[in-house]
């Protein structure tokens, strides 16, 4: 028997009778496969929480409160070009270096990063860099959360590999719910692909999985700050 052969073999008879189990022939695999295609492309949308139906502001503010209660840092800036004195003045506050990894974004490329003595290296980080600063596709004031796409502009390492992570967003991009965020992606994919990878983050990296005590920065950052650029 061909090793190939059996798993297939093994794997129809465990469909079949899945199949046989909620009273669906393999003939109906094609209009299962049609409705799920139709749910997809309607993008259903969850009913919102009273909390997100909200004036322009209020959503900033209620990202940067949950954001806190997540443990991250949040800090202000009325516009773009101050991001990098703001980032100067938080790894002064932690006693961290004045050097960072920061991603090859146009955002973050027009900005001048000498402000406040700062060393940096524009490219993805490396094992070595105990900092690095990524731009933000947007954020969720639900939750507090950050959403990162990735691609050659925001590289997916540069949310895991620093000790300290921090993130630029503007305050347009503040969506109430995770939906808003996921349209403004379609919508900027257009006819093209999706990014590949797509991190929702909330807070710095966490887990209880060692006896069940808390540790941080096991499966990321340590720390994440978050720079909220005001203008528009």
């Amino acid at each position: 028997m061909v090793p190939g052969r059996t798993a297939v073999n093994a794997r129809e008879a465990v469909l079949d009778r899945i199949r046989r189990g909620v009273g669906r022939g393999k003939a109906d695999e094609g209009s299962a496969r049609a409705a799920v295609a139709a749910r997809l492309a309607a993008r259903g949308r969850c009913a919102p929480p009273a909390r997100i139906a909200l004036d322009r502001e209020a959503p900033v503010d209620l990202f940067a409160g949950k954001a806190r209660t997540a443990d991250a840092t949040v800090s202000f800036v009325a516009r773009a070009a101050d991001a990098p004195e703001a980032v100067a003045d938080y790894l002064r506050g932690r006693n961290l270096p004045a050097a960072a990894a920061v991603a090859p974004h146009p955002d973050l490329d027009a900005m001048d990063w000498r402000a406040g003595a700062l060393a940096v290296h524009r490219r993805a980080p490396s094992e070595t860099d105990r900092v690095g600063v990524n731009r933000a596709f947007g954020a969720v004031a639900e939750t507090g959360t950050l959403v990162m796409a990735s691609g050659p502009e925001s590289p997916a390492t540069m949310n895991f590999l620093p000790e300290t992570h921090i993130a630029v967003v503007r305050a347009s991009e503040i969506a109430g719910a995770c939906e808003d965020v996921w349209d403004r992606l379609r919508a900027a994919a257009g006819d093209g692909a999706m990014p590949r990878t797509v991190n929702m983050i909330t807070g710095p990296s966490r887990t209880g999985d060692i006896e069940q005590t808390l540790q941080t920065g096991v499966h990321g950052p340590k720390h994440l700050h978050i720079v909220v650029v005001r203008e528009d």
